[in-house]
């Protein structure tokens, strides 16, 4: 978890379901013990991932406590907040959000919608002087690190314009003086890179949701806010450039002399210049400015934006704020050149011998088995097998290889266990059974799985009398277990389960031959004890015979000598 870079990931609260992988354009993303993490190197801070992660694991780095820092430490601090607030904090109007963060601490609010006319003027008198060719905007800095890092022969074609928020930076320094501190407040992750790129110029950049929590923890509630004033003016047409199309809007004007083209999404990007011959197209008479966004509708799309920030209330309510007209010819006081080269990443391209190797480690032996379902998040198994050999996917992320390998573990399970199973729907019909269950159902049922394989479909009504445990399962839940159960001329040991909603187990233990022998030992243990009963009674009734006999003797002897010694007395 790298939470220096502008996106990271929770990985305790990371499900392992993809989902930032699938949607990732980049593919950005490499998978370590079945958790998502962000690849610096080849992400562009889209933020699309933190938008699509239904475990809310992406997150966009704060930081908030470094804001808070730049306002203690007594520093002038001056906010620019982006245009796009309209779509955040609803029915909100920039003087009450400038209020608010006056009441923060900040020492001045600004729009950063003053930095996007700048850029508009600047960008016109290039076009102006530009020649027949593709031309592309350098507004959003996800969508320029996009070209650079993925296209870099596109590269000369992003205009030497820096974005909205530095050419903002840049003239409020030059207003209030180097000295100052500034801090970005709008949707994006991509402007946290500018900042970390340019700290000399933009402090800091936190998201919407960041200051939200601030507001919150500080008690500040909008909706009460006084209105404040917005330093040095309020802004006027670069308020548009939140929604796609808002950039070309204010450069519209008979002297530009291009065809302004808007697309926004890094996919609808790539399909845009995806295997077009730049060469021949550099021939072309033709002379075209595309304004590049990275995520899909503009800005009001950011990744902490709601779903529905393009919404069309919330373009016209954007609109509303944004007067009609052109920034061409409007006076640019600051330094704002920016040149941009190219960052080109050089993808490893494995062998075929290793890509057929790792394609056989999910089970793909044959073009037939390459489904290409993209559950793993990549469009094909190709693309997949090639993401493992980079360290960037594990097999565990291949839905029908582990599919696969579970039902061959439970084929093997079922088969080989010593005991009985069978596992049945809702209606009573065998999904799967193994040998012994049917060895226990009796000789036609032995031979028609014999036959068959199996007794996938067959009714258990048919084969044993003990449904109603089936029945009770399906109905209540939980499991059953009976033991020493007579079914026909047999004593089981039965257990029922639940599996899921509709599908329920059983696993059937005959111990007719265990309880037959415990019998038999029980009548032999009777038949010793009763010969023992028969000893000791015979020894008995003998010694009582014996002790008679020694009786009757010794009082015979014991009179004997009783009358000798009476004659003897009498003489």
């Amino acid at each position: 978890m790298n939470q220096n870079f502008p996106i990271y990931t929770t990985a305790n609260a990371c499900q392992d379901c993809y989902k930032c992988v699938r949607h990732c354009h980049c593919k950005a993303i490499q998978i370590i013990n079945a958790r998502a993490a962000v690849i610096p190197e080849l992400c562009v801070s889209c933020g699309e991932c933190v938008k699509v992660c239904p475990a809310h694991a992406k997150k966009v780095r704060s930081d908030l406590s470094r804001a808070k820092y730049l306002l203690e430490s007594g520093a002038k601090v001056y906010a620019s907040i982006a245009p796009s607030y309209i779509g955040y904090f609803k029915g909100v109007g920039i003087a009450k959000l400038a209020g608010a963060l006056k009441k923060l601490g900040f020492t001045g609010v600004s729009e950063t919608a003053l930095g996007a006319q700048l850029v508009s003027a600047q960008t016109a008198e290039l076009l102006k002087k530009a020649g027949p060719g593709v031309y592309f905007s350098s507004a959003c800095p996800a969508a320029v690190d996009y070209l650079r890092k993925y296209y870099p022969e596109w590269t000369s074609g992003i205009l030497p314009v820096v974005s909205p928020v530095m050419a903002h930076c840049k003239m409020l320094k030059q207003t209030y003086g180097d000295d100052i501190e500034t801090i970005f407040v709008g949707p994006c992750a991509a402007k946290k890179n500018e900042a970390d790129r340019h700290p000399e110029v933009l402090s800091l950049a936190i998201t919407f949701a960041a200051l939200e929590s601030w507001l919150k923890e500080a008690g500040i509630r909008l909706g009460e806010m006084e209105d404040a004033e917005l330093v040095p003016t309020p802004a006027e047409e670069g308020r548009v450039y939140s929604v796609e199309g808002g950039m070309n809007d204010t450069l519209r004007d008979p002297s530009v002399d291009a065809r302004l083209v808007a697309v926004s999404g890094l996919p609808n990007i790539s399909r845009m210049i995806e295997r077009v011959n730049l060469e021949k197209l550099k021939k072309s008479n033709t002379k075209i400015f595309v304004e590049m966004l990275a995520c899909d509708g503009g800005c009001v799309n950011g990744p902490i934006m709601e779903q529905d920030g393009a919404r069309i209330d919330v373009i016209m309510e954007t609109a509303s704020t944004s007067p009609a007209r052109s920034s061409v010819g409007r006076d640019v006081p600051v330094d704002i050149k920016q040149y941009v080269y190219p960052e080109k990443i050089a993808p490893k391209v494995p062998d075929e011998a290793a890509i057929k190797k790792a394609l056989e480690s999910v089970g793909k032996f044959s073009i037939e088995d390459e489904l290409n379902c993209g559950g793993c998040g990549y469009n094909s198994c190709r693309e997949f097998a090639i993401a493992m050999l980079d360290g960037k996917a594990e097999t565990s992320m291949c839905h029908t290889y582990l599919r696969q390998m579970s039902q061959k573990t439970s084929n093997a399970l079922i088969r080989y266990i010593p005991v009985a199973v069978v596992i049945a729907d809702k209606d009573l019909q065998v999904l799967e059974c193994n040998r012994h269950f049917a060895e226990l159902c009796g000789e036609d049922t032995l031979l028609a799985y014999d036959s068959c394989g199996n007794l996938n479909g067959a009714y258990l009504s048919s084969m044993i009398d003990f449904t109603d445990l089936f029945e009770s399962i399906l109905a209540n839940g939980g499991e059953i277990e009976k033991f020493n159960q007579v079914s026909g001329e047999k004593i089981l040991n039965i257990s029922v389960f639940a599996i899921n909603a509709g599908i329920v187990g059983c696993v059937i233990q005959d111990v007719t031959q265990n309880e037959l022998k415990r019998e038999q030992i029980a009548e032999r243990a009777r038949e010793v004890i009763r010969k023992n009963v028969l000893t000791v009674q015979k020894i008995a009734r003998d010694l009582g015979e014996h002790m008679a006999d020694t009786e009757i003797l010794l009082k015979e002897v014991a009179g004997t000598y009783s009358d000798k010694g009476r004659e003897n007395g009498a003489k």
